[in-house]
């Protein structure tokens, strides 16, 4: 796959007002022609100038092989933008956009994503998923290359008789109502803590663990969890991620998709090296 990371190296070639040199940045030229658009690999000559002769050049998707693609869009959202390229069917996919630059995707393929696995639970809302949702469309983690699986669970699913909180729009629930002390109830450590300390150690409730942090079976992940001591990067029950806590802000969020990122990519490399080491042994 080709995809230049930044859209500041493609160039456009439709008209040549300078002849046929090109700005000392340009890597890529997207050229119009009778038939449709192409897309070129250009390396410009060594020198000081703003504009330079074209060293070599080489054709990288012919008229046939490029799709326009029709809409703008946000060039920093490199998933998005490999899916969309797959979807047109055609090797290579130009982009537009909204500040009229434009990219290109040539042909992609999805192996190249790296996938963050997300634990969340509602109701209320998944604050988590959602954040990440949101954070993504801006285009922040374009750089990562990243995709997500959600796995967010749905608490109603846990026929309990009281739920935690009744910010949930749960009818029973352990801040709002008195319990008789035999209840089936969907909560975590903290849910348990808070029923020991009002029922006392005696009573014989049933706990359903809802948290999302233990429902982890994938990595790597990030997982919301209430318990502030859990909050980190690193391995939890045998798995890499993060835990965030339920209140996480965004920024919180996105710093921990750029360490899960960055910690991942170390313990690869770290797992390859190892892997040569044994087998120079060998």
């Amino acid at each position: 796959m080709i995809f230049p990371e930044e859209c500041k190296t493609v160039g456009s070639a439709d008209e040549k007002p300078a002849g046929e040199r090109v700005y000392f940045l340009s890597r890529y030229l997207v050229r119009r022609t009778d038939t449709g658009h192409e897309v070129w690999a250009v390396e410009p000559e060594a020198g000081t100038t703003m504009l330079r002769a074209i060293k070599s050049s080489r054709l990288l998707a012919g008229a046939a092989d490029v799709c326009m693609y029709p809409e703008k869009v946000n060039l920093h959202n490199r998933t998005d933008l490999i899916r969309r390229a797959l979807a047109t069917g055609k090797r290579c996919t130009v982009f537009t956009g909204l500040d009229e630059h434009r990219t290109f995707v040539c042909d992609p393929s999805e192996e190249e994503l790296f996938t963050i696995h997300v634990y969340d639970a509602e109701p209320p809302r998944p604050n988590l998923a959602h954040n990440i949702r949101d954070l993504e469309q801006t285009g922040l983690f374009g750089e990562c290359t990243v995709q997500f699986c959600y796995h967010i669970a749905d608490i109603r699913k846990t026929d309990a008789e009281a739920y935690p909180c009744r910010a949930a729009g749960f009818s029973r629930t352990i801040d709002n109502d008195r319990l008789r002390g035999d209840e089936t109830v969907a909560g975590c450590l903290t849910a348990r803590q808070v029923l020991a300390e009002c029922y006392g150690a005696e009573a014989a409730f049933s706990v359903t663990d809802i948290c999302p942090a233990n429902q982890v079976t994938a990595e790597p992940f990030i997982a919301r969890c209430c318990r502030s001591e859990r909050a980190g990067i690193g391995v939890h029950d045998g798995y890499y991620g993060a835990v965030v806590h339920w209140g996480a802000t965004p920024r919180t969020i996105a710093e921990a998709v750029f360490a899960i990122c960055a910690g991942w990519e170390e313990r690869k490399s770290n797992e390859k090296e190892e892997r040569g080491e044994k087998g120079d042994q060998k």
